[in-house]
């Protein structure tokens, strides 16, 4: 397996607080890697440390064949990143965006004309390329600045929270574009506070946690180690009253269901209580693998 980042033993330290502490990361080429984690588990730290904005205490980091610490310059030009807000004139319009980055990349006018339209064509933008940024939606500003991040062709493109703030529309029509990128051969590396958008982007996930990689692995390899289906009952108002794991046989489902009716959960013959079974959820991984008060809540934001 050919990899496009491979991390090992990788350390940082803020003063007093060891935000990594020996991270180990492998990321194969032309694959969707997802980094989850709690506040403040290094998430951000991790990211600047892959794209030289900031040096590693210890351990190896090597990006698109480069390694981070000795050939920073190199790494620089293999690499794209986008922040968590885009980075566009709103003065410009989205062609003149592109066109002078295509410029400030070292392409000539022409060059940078023709690439610029390209990405226009290309992040479906063409219905607003000759508007001023400024009338632009967010999902349209988030797909213009993925576009200027492609100017330049490079192997591997760092997202640090691509979608945050973003409605459910337009984050789905940048999920559209990501994908279309990795299926184009680009290396994809993100963070994100929305497990659904780990669980519907990423080829990999790995759960980082306290400076460590908590768990790694695909989806649904995460998902099997929280165990099997879990038999809810809620009640007439939909509230959830009780949750019982069972291996998904039909042997435990009757047992999950028998032992509902021996507590008299949700009182015989009251209308309206449902019973389902729920499949586990990037939820249930989250919250059974981190530690501390942060893990709280599926939905976070990462301490900068």
């Amino acid at each position: 397996m050919e990899l496009a980042i491979d991390v090992r033993g990788l350390r940082k330290q803020f003063g007093r607080t060891e935000v990594l502490a020996g991270l180990d990361l492998a990321v194969p080429k032309g694959s969707v890697f997802a980094l989850l984690g709690p506040n403040g588990a290094g998430k951000t730290t991790t990211i600047n440390i892959l794209t030289t904005l900031v040096a590693p205490d210890a351990g190896t980091a090597i990006v698109a064949g480069c390694d981070v610490a000795r050939a920073p310059g190199e790494v620089q030009q293999r690499i794209a990143l986008t922040g968590q807000s885009a980075a566009v004139d709103e003065v410009l319009t989205g062609t003149e965006n592109l066109v002078m980055m295509g410029r400030l990349s070292g392409l000539t006018r022409r060059a940078a004309k023709a690439r610029a339209a390209e990405l226009v064509h290309r992040f479906d933008l063409e219905a607003a390329a000759d508007r001023r940024v400024g009338t632009y939606s967010g999902g349209m500003r988030r797909r213009l600045d993925l576009a200027l991040s492609l100017v330049v062709d490079v192997p591997v493109l760092f997202l640090d929270e691509p979608t945050t703030g973003l409605d459910t529309r337009s984050r789905q029509e940048l999920w559209a574009v990501i994908r279309t990128l990795a299926d184009a051969g680009t290396t994809v590396f993100l963070t994100t506070q929305y497990l659904e958008e780990a669980d519907r982007l990423a080829d990999r996930i790995a759960v980082l946690d306290r400076g460590r990689i908590a768990a790694e692995g695909t989806a649904d390899e995460l998902k099997a180690r929280v165990g099997g289906d879990v038999v809810e009952l809620r009640d007439a108002d939909g509230v959830l009253v009780r949750e019982i794991p069972t291996d998904g046989s039909v042997h435990g489902l009757r047992a999950a269901i028998d032992e509902l009716d021996r507590a008299s959960v949700g009182g015989a013959g009251v209308d309206g209580v449902q019973v389902s079974i729920r499949r586990p959820s990037l939820d249930d991984v989250f919250l059974a693998i981190t530690s501390g008060a942060e893990a709280s809540t599926p939905e976070l934001v990462e301490a900068k």
